[in-house]
């Protein structure tokens, strides 16, 4: 089922212990609520994470939306599911923006680039798990390399607080991130799952404020690093740029050596979209695991598309299953509305250059919040597959490949090459623990239940 959508009882209403349906909607002023809505969830992690890529958050937008509906599409609308941005990539991203120093132009080519061969090989990645089930999955990538390498990738982020961020205005961050836990862990419902993104335009609009009253963020100086004093919102774009207009969309170039940086995410997304197909399998009844191979490749191929045009990776978010679970509304009907609404979003300039004169400062606040949420849920998924960390084969590979990631260790292969934090974590993690278990002569653990890996927004990014 694709379209064509049958009513749910009256239209109106749902009676106890009903939900409507993938294949059901209820009336269409009601739907396009459900859309918004749908939107609204997504909203902040998906333009959070473009700004901190570097990305530019209107084409971020826009192609959420295409991803969507493409990624409906090849599921044959049996997942309802939103593709926001993913913040698995940031380490690689900002890792490839580091060799490129300030040549911003250039590094978002190769950037794009390296993300779009990411997407193609996570959509492989689904083929093979059409054709050979879901189990191989299970056996490259068993929950203690999953949890590993989720792990390494939000906490070898920490860097990118401390370096870049905090700095820029360390009380404005320290402001959003109270403010943010306050929203997050003490709001229930919807207040708390779009937390982050009030937490967000909270600090915004304090750093519009303190510019009024105290004028510019004094020079920071710490060792080597020095920031000159600086007011903490520019809007100068914001006036200049047109309220209806196409995005700078620009293609992608592909370097062999930026492709590297940004693979491991591949492996996060993989065991991403399997913990949340199937939770969408649970709270539908329905029987998903033929269609995880779809998603997969849907994922990958919604990527490919999106970077192809400058935009950022796209990953299944937990925030919208947060609204389904919610609402008990699954219809595919509403994910097809928020993803024209998000397509329309994209097609104002003005807004994304808004959306860019986000404070460093209120970003520091932010992201301190979601890479350790991130890092967490790798712990999380440990314990729900009752990982067993007196077992040195656990042990081993593991912690030395999130040491190096935290780092960020470097790793030279030439002069104009290296591996370092994540990538290389990634690397030592997963090849160390199959070289370990090859040599020690013990079969890969198959779980009990598939892990997840994580929640991009509320639970992540």
């Amino acid at each position: 089922m694709v379209f064509g959508w049958t009513r749910h009882g009256d239209g109106k209403h749902l009676a106890p212990g009903e939900v409507v349906r993938p294949d059901e909607r209820l009336t269409w002023p009601r739907m396009i609520g459900f859309g918004a809505q749908h939107v609204v969830a997504m909203f902040g992690a998906t333009f959070v994470f473009p700004l901190v890529m570097g990305l530019d958050p209107n084409i971020a937008i826009m192609m959420s939306g295409v991803a969507t509906i493409l990624f409906l599409l090849i599921v044959k609308g049996r997942i309802p599911s939103y593709l926001g941005t993913s913040a698995s990539f940031v380490g690689g991203v900002l890792a490839i923006r580091a060799v490129a120093g300030g040549d911003t132009a250039g590094a978002d080519a190769v950037v794009t680039g390296a993300i779009l061969v990411a997407g193609l090989v996570l959509a492989l990645a689904g083929l093979a798990v059409s054709f050979l089930g879901v189990q191989i999955i299970h056996k490259i990538f068993p929950p203690v390399v999953t949890g590993g390498v989720v792990m390494l990738i939000g906490f070898g982020l920490a860097y990118v607080v401390a370096d870049v961020y905090w700095p820029q205005d360390q009380w404005m961050a320290l402001v959003t991130m109270l403010v943010t836990f306050v929203l997050v862990v003490a709001f229930k419902g919807f207040v708390g799952r779009i937390g982050i993104l009030i937490g967000l335009v909270a600090g915004f609009v304090l750093s519009w404020a303190a510019d009024k009253v105290f004028g510019r963020v004094p020079a920071y100086t710490d060792g080597a690093l020095t920031i000159a004093p600086h007011y903490r919102v520019d809007l100068g774009k914001v006036a200049s740029a047109p309220w209806v207009g196409l995005p700078d969309f620009h293609l992608p170039d592909v370097r062999f050596s930026a492709v590297l940086l940004v693979l491991p995410a591949v492996i996060a997304l993989i065991a991403e979209n399997i913990g949340h197909v199937k939770a969408v399998g649970e709270m539908t009844g329905a029987d998903v695991d033929p269609y995880v191979g779809r998603a997969i490749a849907a994922d990958g191929v919604a990527t490919a598309v999106a970077s192809a045009v400058g935009g950022s990776p796209t990953t299944t978010y937990a925030e919208n299953i947060g609204v389904m679970a919610a609402t008990k509304v699954y219809s595919t009907a509403a994910y097809y509305i928020a993803g024209l609404i998000a397509i329309l979003f994209g097609l104002s300039p003005k807004f994304g250059a808004l959306v860019s004169a986000t404070p460093s400062g209120v970003l520091g606040g932010v992201t301190v919040i979601l890479y350790g949420m991130i890092g967490l849920l790798g712990a999380k998924i440990w314990v729900e597959n009752r990982v067993d960390f007196a077992d040195p084969l656990n042990m081993v590979p593991i912690g030395a490949g999130i040491i190096l990631a935290v780092g960020p260790v470097k790793f030279l292969i030439s002069s104009d090459f290296r591996l370092e934090g994540i990538a290389l974590g990634t690397i030592v993690l997963v090849a160390g623990y199959h070289l370990l278990r090859v040599i020690s002569g013990r079969p890969v653990p198959v779980p009990e239940r598939a892990g997840t890996a994580g929640d991009e927004g509320r639970d992540a990014g």
